[in-house]
């Protein structure tokens, strides 16, 4: 599988050694920066790289990676058609895929070791979308919001 992955200096050594555990898995990593170890660089253009050619080429998911990991979900969610979603647990990664059908995993680079992170990659990346009607139901309403700006109507009381 086709892998896009972006990051900032935070994320730099994670992304690294991922590129290389995705090669020796089978898939083909596609490194959309940072290319060097900058300490003053920002998120935001290898990120959008990442979740844009994600977006672009279907069948493909993305792997963004910052400190924490939250400023790379809210950037890579900028772009139409991106589900990122921020991972901080084996469970968290299965249920992004399973339920929600993510194509983009946020990593938090300073929030765990490289072992757990390349297991919640692995897990994310193993798991396919569930395609239950209450997920594909929810998925649809995110998507019609996303490009027409029309929320969704409220549920019936009663």
């Amino acid at each position: 599988m086709r892998v896009f992955l972006g990051t900032d200096h935070a994320g730099y050594e994670l992304k690294e050694h991922l590129v290389a555990w995705l090669r020796a898995n089978g898939h083909e990593p596609v490194d959309c920066g940072a290319f060097v170890y900058d300490e003053v660089d920002d998120y935001p253009p290898f990120v959008l790289r990442a979740a844009e050619r994600t977006v672009a080429e279907p069948g493909t998911l993305g792997i963004v990676i910052g400190g924490s990991g939250n400023g790379e979900a809210i950037a890579a969610n900028k772009v139409k058609g991106a589900r990122a979603a921020l991972v901080f647990s084996e469970d968290t990664a299965v249920l992004a895929r399973e339920h929600n059908d993510a194509n983009i995993i946020s990593l938090g680079a300073r929030q765990y070791d490289a072992e757990t992170a390349t297991r919640f990659v692995e897990l994310f990346l193993n798991t396919a979308y569930s395609k239950e009607k209450r997920h594909t139901r929810r998925i649809r309403m995110l998507s019609d919001f996303e490009h027409t700006g029309e929320l969704p109507p409220l549920p019936r009381e009663g």
